[in-house]
């Protein structure tokens, strides 16, 4: 560590006829007083309060971010995990400092969470930027909080790794295992439709959620960990330890130690993650039967790469999900939860697994290739391992758990989550369309008796994509109206412009592009009683009208005066956040960012 310790020695600092250049420790992004001398004796006296010695300062400094917020369960265990992560920094010679971001929880986040994600993002970008950091382990957990580090870290480029907080454990309710939010969703279904009396669901409501942690079911939180080790930013065995396990606690350790060496070999994010990174990590998405949302966010991730933005589409996901089969058997796609995904073997086993598809050559924060991982880590099935993480002989769907869609309502695509729907008959599917312009027109109709549906029927709601709630929200997972819900009706086929939590299940058109909210949207003009046809196995989604009349729709809508050029109009005159948000974010199909935030920056100036 001596030599080492000497690159980052502070002595010399006041010689004034040297110049100060150090991309290292204190002396990196100095304070703007005029004199850098100054700046950088004025930095020192006051981290000198904080009672530093010269020879703590003159090593490897590693910022930490602390997301912990008493409105965030997520991320309760965070303070356990900066004083291991501490603890991994300081006996590889480092010296770690932790700073705070703002934090995002799902349930407690009005009118999103991803209305706040790239906020976050900035937040993260901005604060890396901003201070004296060699490396910088983000914690986070919370479906919005590892995308929205992932873009930060990407734009501010200095190393970065990531450390989750983990999934919970799972409940028990009358001798059956359950588990936030598959079960709350699935039991509130029960509810709603009578099958269950509200002494029973508020039983459940007390087990669903029994320790700290992320969602312990394969939705977002836990997708977009599995993504991130794919992606080499973190120990393999870091995506699925529950957060309440002492394996958690060494996994924060361990990423101490890799956060020092990173900091010392300057591993920037934008040099280890590649094309073939993000190639690895959607065949992942595929195999674990991943969350909608993580498509959204990957878009958004990969565009915060100069190099990359543009070169990973949607088109990838849909060709990579061609050969990739879904091999985990977690719910909502399974019967299994994450705990039980991590005494399988977690990713270690996952991806040795996936060997023949992946990119074995693509680079990890440790400075060995995906491939010499793989191979300093050998692994050796069990039955257990076998029954949770399927062979590729035996998978639990033969291919694409996810799906592109593309159509005359969809220019600029849509997604389905295949493997998670009820009725598999529906991914093929010709139905009149009942539509809901908004959530309140939803909510005010859906349980109507009178409601003019039947189980063949397609529910459509508008108004929820990214501008239009505004926040995109997970609203895509329409309740069975409640007359058909009685009657026995498990599914439907449903479309919106919005998302679904990925620890829901059904037949579930997403993230139409371009959303209802923009004039010009086709998705917009669905009217009630239109015929629409989703055609999964070939890509299809399409409103059955003519191409005349869906034009005609869309040119009476974009005319002045309209209601929706009114809203159009409203958006450029928003104050605060609201306002920059829906002045700035981009469509879905590009990653719902903004679009300033992107590695190339807005393309005109305008909307």
């Amino acid at each position: 560590m001596q030599d080492d310790k000497a690159e980052y020695s502070l002595s010399g600092d006041y010689d004034l006829s040297a110049p100060i250049s150090s991309d290292f420790g204190l002396r990196q992004g100095l304070t703007s007083y005029g004199d850098a001398h100054f700046s950088l004796f004025l930095r020192k006296v006051f981290i000198k309060a904080l009672g530093y010695s010269e020879d703590a300062l003159s090593r490897p400094i590693i910022g930490i971010i602390n997301t912990f917020s008493g409105f965030n369960p997520c991320h309760a265990n965070v303070p356990q995990l900066v004083e291991a992560t501490k603890r991994g920094i300081q006996l590889n010679g480092g010296l770690a400092i932790e700073f705070p971001t703002i934090s995002v929880h799902e349930s407690f986040s009005h009118p999103t969470s991803m209305f706040l994600r790239n906020l976050m993002s900035m937040d993260t970008e901005e604060m890396i930027r901003a201070q004296p950091l060699d490396a910088c382990i983000m914690i986070g957990g919370c479906d919005k909080t590892v995308p929205a580090q992932l873009m930060g870290g990407i734009s501010a480029n200095k190393p970065v790794l990531p450390l989750v907080t983990g999934p919970m454990m799972p409940g028990s309710h009358r001798g059956q295992r359950i588990g936030a939010c598959t079960d709350c969703r699935n039991n509130w279904a029960a509810f709603r439709a009578g099958d269950m009396d509200i002494e029973e669901i508020s039983a459940i409501n007390d087990e669903l959620a029994p320790t700290i942690g992320t969602c312990g079911v394969m939705g977002t939180a836990s997708t977009m960990a599995c993504i991130t080790a794919a992606l080499g930013l973190m120990p393999l065995r870091g995506a699925s330890a529950p957060a309440v396990s002492s394996a958690r606690i060494r996994i924060a350790e361990e990423t101490g130690a890799l956060a020092v060496a990173a900091a010392q070999a300057k591993r920037r994010p934008q040099e280890i993650l590649s094309k073939e990174s993000f190639l690895n990590a959607i065949t992942v998405l595929q195999a674990i039967g991943g969350s909608t949302n993580a498509v959204v966010h990957l878009m958004a991730i990969v565009n915060r790469h100069p190099k990359l933005q543009g070169v990973i589409t949607l088109d990838t996901f849909a060709e990579i999900g061609r050969s990739t089969p879904l091999l985990i058997d977690l719910k909502p796609s399974g019967d299994n939860y994450m705990n039980d995904f991590h005494n399988a073997g977690g990713m270690l086993a996952l991806l040795h697994t996936l060997r023949p598809l992946l990119h074995l050559s693509a680079m990890t924060i440790s400075g060995q290739t995906l491939g010499e991982v793989l191979d300093a880590s050998p692994f050796r099935t069990f039955p257990l391992s076998q029954q949770v993480i399927r062979p590729l002989s035996n998978p639990l769907y033969p291919a694409s758990s996810l799906i592109v869609l593309r159509g005359n309502i969809a220019p600029d695509g849509a997604v389905i989550k295949a493997s998670a729907s009820k009725d598999r008959r529906l991914l093929s599917h010709t139905g009149p369309a009942v539509v809901f312009e908004n959530p309140e027109d939803l909510a005010k109709r859906i349980d109507d008796p009178d409601l003019d549906v039947t189980k063949d029927s397609v529910l459509v709601l508008k108004g929820i994509g990214p501008i239009g709630n505004p926040g995109m929200p997970e609203a895509g997972l329409i309740p069975i109206p409640r007359k058909l819900a009685s009657a026995g009706v498990k599914d439907m086929l449903r479309l919106s412009d919005g998302r679904m939590s990925g620890t829901a299940g059904g037949t579930i058109v997403l993230h139409i592009s371009p959303e209802s909210a923009l004039p010009e949207s086709p998705f917009g003009v669905v009217q009630t009683g239109d015929m629409i046809t989703c055609d999964a196995d070939n890509g299809k989604l399409s409103l059955e009208i003519s191409d005349e009349e869906l034009k005609a729709r869309i040119e009476a809508r974009k005319k002045e005066g309209s209601d929706a050029a009114k809203d159009q109009l409203d958006r450029t005159r928003r104050r605060g956040y609201r306002g920059l948000y829906e002045r700035s974010v981009n469509q879905a199909q590009d990653g719902a960012d903004f679009d300033f935030l992107t590695a190339v920056g807005p393309s005109d100036g305008s909307r």
